[in-house]
């Protein structure tokens, strides 16, 4: 995509996560329809009502201005990504259990990814560095922003040990950092994008839960590993390339990820074996 391109393509995700947070906010105040995922007497993966709508009302809008694009979302799974150019990978709700239980720790995540690689990221958060929601955003050469502003942040130097979101809180004494596990990725991918985090490190997301915050994150100078063939990697796009050259992006894509600034981001792929 050209830079015009690639500006409108981030003010419309800065549209759609806006729109998704709104449709959040509304709803925290009513009891909410949940479901869950698999056998019937399951508790994991819950699904609520605005998880669908969220998703729904994205596609929608989507359909309105690039048709030709793909979807890659996590509720519905109509319309199939496959080899498009360009595929925009959704997360209506990412922490939906937070979201259900009224523990104010979710997000709403848009990413685009050209040929496979994140160029767009957009996240509706329901906290920030400022406490209060909003949406940070970025694409491909350009920095860091939240609701419109750019993000400036410095590490105080007199904070002697940092926070790192990390699976396995019991682990703590063993690791530089202070962990937390939020139950949010998105959200997570946000943190160690605006310095509230020093590094996260994730077991297995899909695409649509980091797409996003794959592009906060670099937008901000972080850096990004993914775990492919037994070895920690620098991360460069999502899905694989065909005989014929083209892009294929599923939605069975996992990998380890490890997002945080580069040397805490080495120092955890290093830790991590």
């Amino acid at each position: 995509m050209t830079e015009d391109e690639l500006q409108a393509v981030e003010l419309l995700a800065v549209e759609l996560a806006t729109l998704a947070g709104a449709e959040i906010t509304a709803a925290l105040s009513r009891a909410l329809i949940v479901s869950y995922k698999g056998a019937p007497d399951s508790v994991r993966d819950p699904v609520s009502e605005v998880d669908r709508n969220v998703e729904v009302l994205i596609r929608t809008r989507l359909a309105e201005h690039f048709p030709d694009h793909g979807v890659l979302g996590e509720e519905i799974d109509e319309q199939p990504a496959g080899r498009r150019n360009i595929v925009w990978a959704v997360d209506p709700v990412d922490g939906t259990n937070n979201f259900i239980n009224g523990f104010p720790w979710f997000s709403a995540s848009v990413g685009v990814l050209e040929h496979g690689v994140p160029v767009v990221g957009a996240l509706w958060c329901s906290t920030t560095h400022r406490l209060g929601p909003g949406v940070y955003h970025a694409r491909t050469g350009a920095p860091l922003g939240l609701d419109g502003q750019p993000v400036l942040r410095s590490t105080n130097p007199q904070v002697r040990r940092r926070l790192a979101g990390y699976p396995g809180g019991n682990k703590t004494g063993s690791l530089p950092w202070d962990l937390r596990r939020t139950g949010s990725a998105a959200l997570e991918c946000a943190c160690v994008a605006a310095g509230m985090l020093q590094v996260a490190r994730f077991d297995g997301p899909f695409v649509w839960d980091v797409a996003g915050g794959v592009v906060l994150a670099r937008a901000a100078g972080r850096a990004v590993y993914v775990r492919e063939n037994g070895r920690w990697q620098p991360f460069e796009r999502f899905g694989t390339v065909g005989p014929d050259g083209l892009i294929d992006v599923t939605r069975d894509w996992r990998r380890p990820m490890i997002l945080g600034e580069p040397d805490a981001a080495e120092m955890a792929c290093r830790l991590s074996g």
